[in-house]
C-alpha cells in the first residue's frame, strides 16, 4: 500500500484534482470507483463527454513527472475498469458523446502540519 506519506500525498492530490476539475466545469460523477479490474480515481462529465481520470501526485519531479508512473498495464486496467463502470452505472440510460482517459498531475511542494 505504500507508506503513510505516500497515502497522504495521494489524498491531497485527489482533493486538489477534484477541486480543479470542478472549477473547470467538470461534474464529478464518482471518486475512487472500484471494480474487479481496478480503481478509477475520478469519473467526471463535461460537455456530454465522460472522462476517466487517473490522479498522480508526487512531492517533486526529481524521479520524473507523475504521469510517467502510468504504465501500459495501468492503462489497460483503467480501460477495463471503465468498461465495468459503463456496464454497471449506465445500462442504456445515458449516452455520452465521447469517452476519454486523462491523467491529472499534482506536484506537492509543501505540506503544512495540521497541529
Amino acid at each position: 500500500m505504500g507508506n503513510v506519506n505516500n497515502v497522504v500525498i495521494g489524498r491531497i492530490g485527489e482533493e486538489a484534482a477534484a477541486g480543479m476539475l470542478e472549477a473547470e466545469g467538470y461534474r464529478i460523477l464518482e471518486r475512487n470507483y472500484m471494480s474487479p479490474e481496478g480503481e478509477i480515481d475520478i469519473i467526471a462529465e463535461k460537455d456530454a463527454d465522460i472522462v476517466f481520470i487517473e490522479v498522480k501526485a508526487r512531492r517533486g519531479i526529481l524521479y520524473g513527472r507523475p504521469c510517467e508512473a502510468v504504465s501500459a498495464r495501468k492503462r489497460r486496467r483503467l480501460k477495463s475498469a471503465a468498461v465495468c463502470y459503463l456496464r454497471e452505472r449506465t445500462p442504456g440510460e445515458r449516452i455520452y458523446g465521447r469517452m476519454r482517459f486523462d491523467v491529472v498531475e499534482v506536484v506537492v511542494n509543501h505540506i503544512m502540519d495540521a497541529f
